[in-house]
């Protein structure tokens, strides 16, 4: 059976990591890796882990310098073939969630699987607040401001190994410009799977301010410079803009 390793960043989310841990470990496919890796929290999120401490592959907590540094630390640790990302805010919109990935991967054979995302209210998350329905990849389609949504976005960890981890010079756009790097650039091919896997609560950090917003739209901008790429004149423009239908689908 092929595995999947899935990792999780956090720092003190005591309020969230529950949520995430369960969905994880509640998945229906048996062959999961489930790697957490936290800052050093002090606010009871350990706690809340060490209770599934038996059902958690690994567990680290030290200092680290970001959330990209962490899940590079984890992607490193990682033995599966596949290999996800979940967030401390995040959870899987049902148990068979990685079961449909994986599947995905083996009858398309392909580099990579992602997949639709909603984000919902902190405290209420059966409100859904926005729609962010990815749709098919075709070629430059990067150019016109389109991106998956990363947590629903795997990958073979083969990928990291010969085209590279989280670039930790970004701060906010490192998870833009990997999937920039691997399907733009490296054209890695890629399945859609059209429906919702992940639930994110609102308030990420690049959306979370306008500062954050302006910061992480100069990242973006980095980003392609970074990998010898030439964006078109409204690419950086499109991709904030084409965010405002997924509160409207």
């Amino acid at each position: 059976m092929t595995k999947i390793s899935i990792i999780t960043a956090c720092l003190n989310n005591a309020a969230t990591i529950e949520d995430t841990v369960k969905s994880v470990l509640g998945q229906d496919y048996p062959g999961v890796e489930f790697i957490v890796v936290d800052g050093a929290s002090a606010d009871g999120t350990l706690d809340i882990l060490n209770r599934y401490r038996d059902r958690i592959t690994a567990l680290i907590s030290e200092k680290d310098e970001g959330i990209y540094y962490a899940l590079n630390k984890g992607l490193k640790m990682a033995t599966g073939e596949i290999a996800g990302l979940l967030h401390a805010d995040d959870f899987y919109n049902g148990a068979d969630i990685l079961s449909k990935v994986m599947k995905a991967f083996e009858s398309a054979g392909t580099d990579c699987v992602y997949g639709d995302l909603q984000y919902v209210q902190r405290d209420k998350t059966g409100k859904v607040l926005r729609n962010w329905i990815a749709g098919e990849y075709n070629d430059g389609l990067f150019l016109k401001g389109w991106m998956p949504p990363h947590p629903s976005f795997f990958i073979r960890r083969a990928c990291y190994e010969k085209y590279g981890f989280f670039n930790t010079d970004l701060s906010i756009s490192a998870d833009y410009e990997l999937m920039l790097r691997m399907i733009h650039k490296y054209k890695l091919s890629t399945r859609y799977l059209p429906e919702v896997l992940v639930k994110m609560r609102a308030g990420g950090k690049s959306n979370k301010s306008l500062a954050n917003r302006i910061k992480a739209n100069a990242e973006d901008r980095k980003a392609w410079k970074m990998n010898d790429l030439q964006p078109s004149p409204l690419t950086l423009i499109r991709k904030p803009l084409g965010k405002l239908k997924q509160f409207f689908g």
